[in-house]
Parts: structure tokens; C-alpha cells; sequence
């Protein structure tokens, strides 16, 4: 069964065909449960979420800061597993239709055996992976399994990545290219800043006609819509994370989730 890295790129295509930006939700599979983190994701589509990233749970996350690892660290508590993760991604595709990837480390995948994890990623209707700390000269052999089943493979850039380097990951990446727009770890920040919008337009600047989407930083409409302005996607995850911390129980924090999906997709589109 092949997976659904078309969708993923129709759908971004279609948000620019729009003239706007697309917004781009991640929240962890198995936070505050399974379901309840199913139930979270649905809504981040009903706000107006065009994509969403699950995030498998990690112990020792190196680009999560506080706000997912207390996330994180609730779902590892509740014995979550990568095929609690799968579940994650065949339910709320299924229920939605719309692109869902999994944003995870490399060790995994490794562990679990990549051409396992590309399987039954596809099957399970994943439209791709998002991969921060594998680096692009080790990723030849997840390329050719996700080639295979038909996922994208999305690679981090940084600020400090040099042009050869940009130019590198371009080239081997597919679905869109993640631009972390600050060094650091994720979390809301008060401005995203003129950083992210220089490397934008160096990763453009290597040919690419993949999309450049940025994440880390943006928690409400008015951040959403700067970076909208320059970028072909606006990624938001501490900021949903936070909103179900912060509610008093379940039913507030999926309705909160689902307000600030609502108020984001005002921002990309600059209705807000």
C-alpha cells in the first residue's frame, strides 16, 4: 500500500493556489492518552489545521523544548508505542482525508527496522516523515524505503546550515522542506524574527521547488500571519501542547486546541 506524500503535496499546493500559507499542527501521539490524543488532532483539523505532524514520544528529545518533553514524558508514562502512533495516524486520517506525517528521531526507526516502520506507515495512511536528527549523507537507505511506499521524507534546516548544506537536503529531501527558525529548542517565542525569513529564502535560493514551511516559535494569529508572509507553511506545536496543559480537563483543552487551530488559520490567511 502505497502512503500519501501526493496528498501532502496537493494539499500545500492547493493553500498556495489560495495565496496564503499553510498551517501545519503538531501534538504528540498519546498525550494526555491514545485517544484523547486522537480526539486532539481531529480537532486541530476541524479548527483549520491543513496538516498535522503526531509526534512519537522520545526520551531524550534534542529539538523539544520543556513544553512537548512534559508531553512526552506523560505519554511514555502511559506505556505509548509505535503502534499506538500508527493508530494515531490510520484514525485521524481516515476520519479527516487530510495529510498526516510523524515527526520522530532516527533511534525508533532504527530500533523498530525501517523497512517495518515505512510499511506500515503507508498502510496506516501516513503521508511522510519528519526527521530532525538524521542527517542527510546516512538517510540513503529511509529515503529508498519511504521512496518506495510513498512517503516524504522532510529534513530540517537552521539557521547555521551553510548553502552547500541547504543545497544537500533540497536535493534529498521531498514534501517540504522544515525551516527551524531560530537555534534553540521548540517553544513560543515573542517575536519569530527576520532569521526565519533569510532561511527561507536560502533554502529557495538552492532550486528547490519544494515548499518551506517554519516551525518554532509561532503561538498565536498575529506570528502566524508575519510568517505566512514569507513562507510557504506555518508550523505551530508548543502552542497546542500548552493549551491542553493549561486546561482545567479533557473537554476544555480539546475545545482549546481546536480555538487556536481556528484563530492560526485566520493569521496564515490574514483574516485574523
Amino acid at each position: 500500500m502505497s502512503g500519501n506524500i501526493q496528498l501532502l503535496s496537493d494539499t500545500l499546493a492547493a493553500a498556495k493556489a489560495e495565496g496564503r500559507a499553510a498551517l501545519i499542527a503538531y501534538l504528540p501521539a498519546g498525550f494526555p492518552t491514545v485517544d484523547g490524543g486522537i480526539e486532539a488532532i481531529k480537532a486541530a483539523f476541524d479548527g483549520g489545521a491543513d496538516v498535522v505532524e503526531v509526534g512519537l514520544p522520545h526520551s531524550d528529545p534534542v529539538l523539544d523544548g520543556p513544553v512537548i518533553q512534559t508531553a512526552d514524558d506523560i505519554a511514555l508514562r502511559g506505556g505509548v508505542k509505535i503502534a499506538d502512533v500508527m493508530r494515531t495516524v490510520r484514525e485521524t486520517h481516515t476520519a479527516t482525508g487530510k495529510p498526516v506525517l510523524v515527526m520522530t528521531y532516527w533511534n525508533p526507526i532504527d530500533r523498530y527496522g525501517v523497512e517495518r516502520f515505512t510499511a506500515e506507515l503507508a498502510e496506516a495512511g501516513g503521508a511522510g516523515c519528519i526527521l530532525p536528527d538524521l542527517p542527510v549523507q546516512e538517510s540513503a537507505l529511509w529515503r529508498e524505503h519511504a521512496e518506495k511506499h510513498g512517503l516524504a521524507t522532510v529534513f530540517v534546516v537552521a539557521p547555521s546550515s551553510k548553502d552547500a548544506r541547504l543545497a544537500q537536503i533540497t536535493e534529498a529531501g521531498s514534501g517540504f522542506v522544515y525551516a527551524a527558525s531560530l537555534m534553540g529548542v521548540t517553544g513560543t517565542r515573542e517575536s519569530v524574527g527576520a532569521q526565519a525569513q533569510d532561511l527561507v529564502e536560502r533554502t529557495r535560493g538552492t532550486g528547490t521547488d519544494l515548499p518551506v514551511c517554519v516551525g518554532l516559535g509561532v503561538s498565536n494569529a498575529e506570528q502566524a500571519a508575519e510568517v505566512a508572509g514569507f513562507a510557504d507553511g506555518v508550523i505551530v506545536g508548543s502552542a497546542f501542547v500548552k493549551r491542553m496543559l493549561d486546561a482545567p480537563d479533557h473537554a476544555a483543552g480539546i475545545a482549546a486546541v481546536r480555538t487556536l487551530a481556528g484563530e492560526l488559520a485566520k493569521g496564515v490567511r490574514g483574516t485574523a
